[in-house]
């Protein structure tokens, strides 16, 4: 038996496999009229295809609570009853593939307001430009040269924003998910809250570390309260910002040691997995990357903290995938650039481990 291939329970929902589809934006949705920020043709084609290709469960990518929240303004939004409605017709294609439909909400904060990645590279998009708005955060710290200066949120908004992740939550159940991702990694808003590279408060929000996982911990507790309790909630973490782990860099950032911690809080919350990555924050961070090179922080945060968890970064190889879950490292492994290249990876990988896994009746003269 392949242990990649064995399924998994989290709460009442079982899994088929352990391979997944990680969270990636495809800056392919209508920047406004209608059907803005609400899933289309492309979205339906790549993430249905994927399903057919047997991954276990596809976690859509970022998809913003609110216009503000967007990276871009080509961005998935769940704010509406356009956009919820929209949803619906991928959850039920992938479920129909036996693949279980996950949602990853997310508010970007100082990253927002860009361009697509393949114009100018991502550029920030500045107030007043076509398609752009002034971004919020924790405190008032541009991501990078050229990007706007975010307003700081006051008390009354960041209240408004964990209200709105509760509502983006109950529409993304309507719409037919089985599992919610709250996206608090790559120097998004709630990462930037974690972690004292980017929080420079100095009221309830900021400084300690209690205060600076409050917002993030508010968020968790308001999307648990209107999520079924028979359903699993994951969390998205930058396990480091990549400062600490760098003993020439001096500046304070989010390190391994407060993922660890902070594993167990959400434990303690009602999350069911940590979705393990790394990076994103400190836009300068050196970081070290190779086959694999996020696994440990995953594995460390399931040793010590008794935190399911799924591990990304760099996994290509079925074997390599197959290693991770047999060894105890994680639980899952979540597959990006690879899944890109390869929609089917999920069958080629079961008939290299030799084992079983479910193919679309179409596709039987395949096996």
């Amino acid at each position: 038996m392949s242990a990649l291939f064995e399924p998994i329970t989290l709460r009442s929902l079982t899994v088929p496999n352990r391979l997944w589809m990680a969270p990636m934006c495809q800056y392919s949705a209508a920047p406004d009229g209608p059907a803005e920020g609400a899933p289309g043709d492309w979205h339906f084609q790549h993430l249905a295809a994927r399903a057919a290709g047997g991954t276990g469960l596809i976690l859509t990518e970022a998809t913003a609570v609110s216009r503000e929240g967007r990276i871009s303004p080509y961005d998935l939004g769940l704010w509406n009853d356009t956009q919820t409605e929209a949803f619906r017709r991928i959850t039920g294609f992938l479920k129909a593939q036996g693949t279980v439909p996950g949602i990853q909400i997310a508010h970007a904060g100082r990253k927002a307001s860009t361009e697509r990645t393949w114009v100018d590279r991502g550029a920030p998009l500045l107030p007043g430009q076509r398609y752009g708005w002034e971004p919020v955060g924790p405190s008032p710290l541009p991501f990078g040269e050229g990007f706007a200066t975010p307003a700081e949120l006051s008390v009354e908004r960041i209240g408004e924003i964990v209200e709105q992740f509760a509502a983006t939550a109950r529409r993304a159940l309507a719409a037919g998910f089985k599992v919610a991702e709250i996206h608090g990694a790559h120097g998004y808003l709630i990462n930037q809250f974690l972690s004292p590279y980017t929080n420079h408060r100095t009221d309830g929000y900021g400084g300690s570390y209690e205060n600076r996982t409050r917002f993030a911990l508010e968020i968790v507790d308001a999307v648990r309260a209107v999520w079924p309790e028979d359903l699993p909630v994951f969390f998205r973490i930058s396990a480091t910002d990549w400062l600490t782990e760098d003993e020439t860099d001096d500046r304070e950032g989010w390190t391994a040691d407060d993922t660890v911690r902070f594993a167990r809080d959400l434990a303690a919350r009602g999350i069911d997995l940590l979705d393990t990555s790394t990076g994103g924050n400190a836009p300068d961070a050196r970081i070290t990357a190779g086959p694999g090179y996020q696994v440990p922080f995953a594995e460390r945060v399931k040793k010590e903290a008794g935190l399911a968890v799924g591990a990304v970064g760099l996994i290509t190889e079925a074997r390599q995938a197959e290693k991770i879950i047999a060894d105890g490292q994680a639980d899952a492994v979540l597959l990006g650039r690879e899944l890109l290249r390869s929609p089917s990876f999920a069958q080629h990988a079961a008939r290299e481990l030799g084992a079983s896994i479910r193919v679309p009746e179409p596709y039987h003269r395949a096996v």
